[in-house]
């Protein structure tokens, strides 16, 4: 093996254990990395790029999984043959690993400095005032706002983005040789996404490390490596340098995983999605100008179907007995008109106030003050049983379908609760036929009728959560970060099923997300909000093209482009 190889994957094979029986998920992958490279494994969710990172920091469940072929060289020992006490020296010492929830991967009830410090005094033996200098030094090289807050923070008093920079201390903490970052940016903000992704680059070029980046989306992590590995169903189907694999991808899949995403050049009628690729499937109608204005033109000679109007929602802190409470003003002074059958894209960072303005249209949080008119009656103050008939009316899909989902529920169940509850249909045969007849639209089928969530996979569920949703036939639908958590190519499905059902069912949309570049394919007009405020609104591809504001372009510039 040659010495420049920090990483050596040879014909690794995995399998999980369930009972007598073993089930291979992966089949015989090779990859290296160089000392002083980055390489990125790109799939989607199931393809084994997790599965395969945790083989490599000794972190598979010993009685769940074997190695049961192949090896893992890291500087030339095998870590399939090391004991436990040997990876415990290894871990966070030479390889450390950022995961991709670090809410979940943080310790709740210890402050955030002490949870990196604590790794410094189990491999270093710096003293304890020298430790604590070592984490603020850490956490000022991450880029952490105020380190000595951040030090002394807990864990749910920071930011997303920023408990991302405290893992990455931790990761970094000990100089290891080989970095794996898990999917690290996924549940971020495209802006605080790009913050992380050139941190990670600048210290890489620092500290001279290797990285292992993960994630399920091409673009971005074209931005960060060197080179890329494609993995599908447990194996590896393309490796090469990151110029190459962007200009001329060999393998279908990897053209699907390029082509998912919706483009910012043109507006298909129908994203590609990978089972389009590989049954050379794909539709390349295109949505012109004319047809695009002709839409816009019917749309806006009508009157709205919700009028927005000076909307605000404050919350109150109250710090102590003895102190003065404080104001927070989520949402200030929104006006906005969503007219039938239009897409309404709703944009901003986390904290901007867009999931806050959503659950003030539906009552489930009431507006502090302003007018939220429906059909041009002032819904503002309903009482419980006209607020219950509007439920009906104006209904949400969510970001996380398993939270929202009961699991003791069968899917049937939770589909046709909601249409009992509201008086749909006559008889539970009715209700029944009804459910699955909305399962079949949204791509299930008869027998998913009888499962349980807790069967289904992420795309799958969003699908349940929709089925639900349309089962009420309402008029105007709020899409809350809907398709965020989903691969790029589920992605898709999901962003073509909306669509569908919009043209079917006639409904409206207000499309909540973080991810400019799909809300600029779903929406007719675009809004984007910045601290509770209205940054800017217009039409989508008006907005795109020519930003007015700086924050706008600020969130333009972060989206991944890819080469």
């Amino acid at each position: 093996m040659s010495n420049s190889k920090l990483l050596n994957v040879k014909n690794l094979s995995i399998s999980f254990i369930s009972g007598k029986k073993k089930t291979e998920v992966i089949h015989g992958i090779s990859f290296d990395i160089s000392k002083n490279e980055i390489l990125g494994i790109v799939g989607e969710s199931g393809s084994g790029k997790s599965v395969s990172s945790l083989a490599i920091m000794g972190l598979l469940p010993k009685k769940k999984s074997e190695i049961s072929y192949g090896s893992i060289e890291f500087e030339g020992k095998d870590l399939s043959s090391i004991s436990e006490k040997e990876f415990q020296n290894l871990r966070g010492n030479e390889i450390a690993m950022i995961f991709q929830e670090p809410m979940s991967s943080l310790n709740p009830s210890m402050k955030c400095g002490r949870q990196v410090a604590e790794l410094l005094k189990r491999h270093t033996n710096l003293s304890k005032s020298e430790i604590k200098a070592e984490v603020l030094s850490l956490f000022e090289r991450v880029k952490l706002p105020d380190p000595k807050r951040a030090f002394n923070a807990y864990p749910h008093e920071i930011s997303g983005g920023q408990k991302q920079r405290v893992m990455i201390a931790m990761a970094i903490s000990c100089k290891p040789k080989l970095l794996i970052a898990d999917e690290p940016t996924t549940a971020l903000d495209v802006t605080v996404q790009k913050e992380i992704l050139e941190l990670l680059k600048t210290l890489q070029q620092e500290t001279k490390m290797s990285i292992l980046f993960i994630s399920h989306d091409l673009a971005l992590v074209s931005e960060l490596v060197d080179k890329v590995a494609v993995m599908y169903k447990g194996e590896i189907v393309e490796q090469a340098n990151v110029e190459g694999l962007f200009n001329s991808p060999q393998h279908q899949y990897t053209k699907a995983l390029l082509n998912s995403r919706p483009s910012l050049d043109t507006r298909l009628k129908k994203l590609p999605t990978v089972s389009d690729f590989i049954n050379e499937t794909i539709n390349t109608s295109v949505i012109s100008k004319e047809e695009r204005k002709r839409h816009h033109n019917k749309l806006y000679a009508q009157a709205p179907l919700l009028e927005i109007i000076d909307l605000e929602k404050t919350y109150l802190s109250y710090q102590g007995l003895f102190q003065p409470k404080t104001e927070f003003k989520a949402v200030n002074q929104v006006s906005f008109k969503v007219y039938e059958g239009e897409t309404l894209g709703l944009v901003g960072e986390s904290g901007c106030g867009k999931s806050t303005l959503g659950n003030a249209i539906l009552q489930l949080d009431k507006a502090t003050d302003g007018i939220i008119k429906y059909k041009g009656e002032d819904i503002s103050n309903l009482k419980s049983q006209p607020l219950r008939s509007l439920r009906k009316d104006i209904q949400i899909i969510f970001q996380d379908p398993f939270a929202s989902l009961n699991p003791r529920l069968t899917v049937g169940k939770a589909i046709t609760e909601p249409m009992e509850v509201h008086g749909i249909c006559n008889t539970s045969k009715e209700r029944n036929e009804k459910a699955i007849e909305i399962l079949k639209h949204v791509g299930l089928s008869e027998t998913d009728f009888y499962k349980y969530p807790h069967e289904f996979s992420g795309g799958q569920r969003q699908r349940i959560g929709i089925a639900r949703t349309i089962a009420l036939e309402p008029k105007l639908i709020i899409c809350d970060e809907s398709v965020s958590a989903l691969d790029i190519s589920v992605q898709a499905q999901v962003l073509n099923l909306l669509n569908s059902l919009k043209e079917n069912f006639g409904f409206t949309y207000i499309f909540i997300s973080h991810d400019l570049a799909v809300v600029k394919y779903m929406a007719d007009q675009l809004l984007v909000m910045n601290k509770g405020e209205i940054e800017e609104l217009g039409e989508a591809d008006q907005v795109y093209s020519h930003p007015k504001k700086e924050y706008t372009k600020k969130l333009i510039d972060a989206i991944p482009k890819g080469l």
